[in-house]
């Protein structure tokens, strides 16, 4: 088998893998506080890349810091939102970090954004609203913490384009997840007291720790020196359509006739984001982030 073809497919198991993220913590969440979800799932996820490449230095922790403030909102954002909305929803609006992110780097460099941006951005939005909207005009509060779980992400992405060429990535990547999981604690602590993991919560939490943040992860970083950073990032956006595949089959979720065009609407305009933008920040970073 060619390498191009094996990296292909493992990007593809990688998609999957962060794709079916999304049913794994919705039902996780509904008998654990979220936020003590992510700190305990960060706290594994960190400390098992640290063994890989144990994290060093001033510098990259204040990098890591500062990335890992916007990884936490997103988390935050998404986990919190998982248990007011459908997992079906959770993935298709987070994807749209990939529609926002380009146009936060044009408005942070002060020019005009690509017109492909543009239009992604207009036909996101359209398929947001057929999505997620009820009863006339009403956005759930479950969705809209997810819209801002991707604004989140987005931040973080291109916060990634500034400070991760500096660092080794799979240990810049460990320092920002224990980061995350040192502010979700923080975050806990405050919201919702720290709780113990009981063992109805283990397999998911384990799953996404080790599985999702780690096997996933490695398969991206190996793929992506293989096929370019471009290739991945198209490769990945099939994430959000894995998430609503696996929300299907695991919890029975049906989406409506207008919802499934809004989701064919937000699939459509991410793919024309990265296929037309070529190497921006979201094609450069998108190798390199843990936003999923």
């Amino acid at each position: 088998m060619r390498k191009t073809t094996l990296a292909g497919l493992a990007l593809t198991g990688a998609a999957f893998l962060f794709g079916s993220t999304f049913v794994v913590v919705k039902s996780s969440v509904e008998a654990f506080p979220p936020l003590n979800f992510v700190a305990w799932r960060f706290l594994v996820g960190g400390v098992a890349l640290a063994l890989l490449a144990l994290p060093k230095g001033v510098k990259l922790w204040r990098d890591a810091f500062a990335s890992g403030v916007f990884l936490f909102l997103g988390y935050a954002f998404q986990t919190v939102g998982l248990t007011m909305t459908s997992a079906s929803n959770s993935a298709l609006i987070t994807g749209l970090y990939v529609v926002i992110t380009p146009l936060l780097a044009s408005a942070l460099a002060r020019r005009a954004p690509d017109p492909w941006v543009s239009i992604g951005v207009m036909v996101a939005f359209v398929g947001t609203a057929l999505l997620t909207m009820s009863d006339g005009l009403r956005l759930e509060t479950g969705d809209l913490l997810t819209v801002g779980c991707a604004f989140a992400f987005s931040g973080h992405i291109v916060s990634l384009a500034r400070f991760a060429p500096r660092h080794p990535v799979v240990s810049f990547t460990s320092a920002q997840i224990l980061v995350t999981s040192l502010l979700a604690f923080g975050a806990a602590f405050w919201l919702e007291g720290i709780e113990v993991p009981t063992p109805e919560v283990l397999p998911g939490l384990l799953g996404t720790a080790l599985a999702v943040s780690g096997g996933a992860y490695l398969l991206q970083i190996w793929a992506q020196t293989v096929v370019g950073a471009s290739r991945t990032a198209v490769i990945l956006a099939l994430e959000p359509a894995f998430g609503v595949a696996t929300a299907a089959v695991v919890l029975g979720e049906r989406l409506t006739t207008a919802a499934w065009i809004g989701a064919g609407l937000i699939v459509g305009a991410i793919y024309v984001v990265i296929a037309r933008t070529g190497e921006t920040d979201v094609a450069r970073a998108e190798a390199v982030t843990e936003a999923h």
